[in-house]
C-alpha cells in the first residue's frame, strides 16, 4: 500500500494518498456554471475531502434531484458511481441503494429547492430512517437553473429583478433537521474552503444522515448585498461556533491546544471530531441548545456555521433492517429467488 507523503515532510507537497491515488484521480468532468458560483467551491472541497480521506471511488455513490445543484455530482469523483434522480426524489433512490448495497458511501447533493420544497417530505423521511448518507445542501436561495425565483429558504422581503418582493418567511433546513431527529447536523458557507472540507470529511464518515447546509452565493441572480446567502453578507456576518479539524482513526492525532479549550467528539469508526471554541459555549451534543441557537440565530440575522448537533446513538437503517453481511446486489439469484416448493407453502398456508 502507497504511503502519503504529508505538507512539510521534504517533498513539499502531498502526491498520493494512502490508497495510492493522486487527487486529480477524484475530480469528475468540466464545470458548465457560472463562473463564481459557490456550487463548484463545494465540488472542490468533496474532491479534497475525498482523496484525504483515501476514499476508494468505485465504493461512493453520488445521488441528486434536480437543479444547478444536482448538476455538482458530474464534477467530482468522475470514477465513481452516480445517479441523477427526479425533483426532490433523490432521497428515495438513496434509500434503495444504500439498503441493497450496505458498502457504499453515499454522497448527496442538493439545493434549497429540491430539499426545501418539492423534495421536503422525503427529505423527512430519509432523516426519520436515519439513512447513512452525507448529505449536502447547496443553498443560494433561488432557483438558478430555471432564472432566478424564490426557493423556500429565500429571506423574507427580498427583491430579485424579475420576481418582485418575497412576503413569505424562509425555511431553516438545519432546524428542520434537527426537529425531523438527524444525528448530524451542521451549517458553513462556501467561501470557507477550510471548514466546508473539515464538515465533509465528518459528514461523510458519520454512520447515518449526515445533513450540511452549505450557502452556496448565486453570482448571477443573488448576489447581491442585502441577501443572506451573498458572499459580501457571509463574509461581514458570519459568526462561527468553533474552530473545526477532523482527525481520521488511521492517523496520529496530536494536537497543540489550552487544557480545555478543545471539545472532542469520537466517530463510530475511532475518528475523532475536534471543536476548538471560538466566542461561542456550545455543546454539539444538546438538541435543545442547537435548537435555541438556531431560533436566536434567526432572529438577530446571525450566520452560524459549523458543527450545530451531533448524536451517535442511532443506528444507522441497515442495522434496523437486520440486513445480511453480504450486501443484497451481492447475493446469487439461488438465494434471493424462493423455490417453487417455498412458494406452494406459502400459499396453502393463506388458504
Amino acid at each position: 500500500m502507497a504511503t502519503a507523503v504529508k505538507p512539510g515532510s521534504g517533498s513539499g507537497a502531498m502526491k498520493v494518498n494512502l490508497i495510492g491515488l493522486e487527487r486529480n484521480e477524484y475530480r469528475g468532468g468540466v464545470s458548465t456554471l457560472c463562473a463564481g458560483c459557490g456550487h463548484d467551491s463545494i465540488s472542490s472541497q468533496i474532491i479534497a475531502a475525498s482523496w484525504e480521506l483515501s476514499l476508494e471511488p468505485h465504493r461512493v455513490i453520488k445521488m441528486s434531484g434536480i437543479g444547478c445543484s444536482s448538476k455538482s455530482p458530474a464534477y467530482f469523483l468522475g470514477r465513481s458511481h452516480g445517479f441523477n434522480s427526479l425533483h426532490g426524489r433523490m432521497p428515495a433512490i438513496a434509500t434503495g441503494a444504500t439498503l441493497a448495497n450496505r458498502t457504499l458511501i453515499a454522497i448527496g447533493v442538493s439545493g434549497d429547492g429540491d430539499t426545501g420544497s418539492i423534495g421536503l417530505g422525503q427529505f423527512k423521511h430519509m432523516l426519520r430512517r436515519n439513512v447513512p448518507i452525507a448529505y449536502i445542501i447547496e443553498n443560494n436561495g433561488v432557483y438558478g437553473l430555471t432564472k432566478g425565483q424564490f426557493s423556500a429558504t429565500a429571506d423574507a422581503g427580498q427583491k430579485l429583478r424579475h420576481a418582485g418582493v418575497n412576503e413569505l418567511p424562509p425555511i431553516d433546513l438545519c432546524l428542520e433537521a434537527l426537529v425531523g431527529g438527524c444525528g448530524f447536523v451542521a451549517r458553513s458557507f462556501a467561501g470557507d474552503a477550510k471548514q466546508v472540507r473539515a464538515l465533509l470529511k465528518a459528514a461523510i464518515s458519520y454512520e447515518g444522515t449526515a445533513v450540511l447546509d452549505i450557502i452556496s452565493p448565486c453570482v448571477t441572480f443573488n448576489n447581491h448585498d442585502e441577501s443572506t446567502k451573498s458572499y459580501s453578507y457571509g463574509k461581514e456576518h458570519e459568526e462561527q461556533l468553533h474552530d473545526i479539524t477532523f482527525v481520521p482513526r488511521r492517523e496520529e492525532i496530536t494536537v497543540n491546544y489550552e487544557p480545555g479549550s478543545v471539545q472532542e467528539v469520537e466517530m463510530h469508526d475511532g475518528s475523532v471530531i475536534q471543536l476548538r471554541k471560538l466566542d461561542e459555549e456550545h455543546d454539539v451534543t444538546d438538541k435543545l441548545a442547537a435548537l435555541r441557537l438556531l431560533e436566536e440565530a434567526q432572529e438577530k440575522q446571525e450566520f452560524i456555521t459549523g458543527l450545530i448537533y451531533i448524536d451517535e446513538s442511532r443506528p444507522a437503517l441497515p442495522a434496523l433492517q437486520h440486513l445480511t453481511e453480504t450486501p443484497l446486489a451481492q447475493l446469487p439469484q439461488s438465494t434471493l429467488r424462493p423455490s417453487r416448493e417455498s412458494l406452494a407453502k406459502i400459499m396453502s398456508e393463506l388458504g
